[in-house]
């Protein structure tokens, strides 16, 4: 079983423009207090980010993946129910790295944002 099985982590939709990915919150995804753990959002980001980078390197015939290589978070509000929504574009896409936006959302609310740069690297 991998991350996204594990989390419940739900792919919506993945282009070379934009990753969109949910996920229900779960006492799982809490902290003791009763709200998502700040690593949820990074886990979220990474994910979408990741997912929309290596579909710019097939659109882009390039025989590479994408590897998170560094993730800066700021969480903004906190959630404790609901679904969570991250949405992942690009910023840069380059020959050797990549650097995209993820922004997370709780019922339309603003809630994380991170940069994410991802490395592309020879399989």
């Amino acid at each position: 079983m991998n991350l996204l099985e594990n989390l419940g982590i739900q792919i919506q939709s993945v282009t070379a423009d934009q990753a969109v990915i949910t996920v229900a919150v779960t006492d799982q995804l809490k902290q003791p207090y009763g709200i998502v753990h700040g690593g949820i959002n990074a886990v979220l980001a990474e994910t979408a980010a990741s997912l929309g980078a290596n579909q710019w390197l097939r659109d882009h015939d390039q025989d590479q993946i994408a590897i998170g290589l560094n993730i800066n978070t700021q969480h903004l509000r906190p959630v404790t129910s609901g679904t969570i929504k991250t949405v992942a574009t690009p910023i840069k896409c380059g020959r050797r790295t990549q650097t995209w936006r993820a922004d997370v959302y709780n019922q339309d609310r603003f809630t994380s944002t991170s940069t994410v740069v991802l490395v592309n690297s020879d399989q």
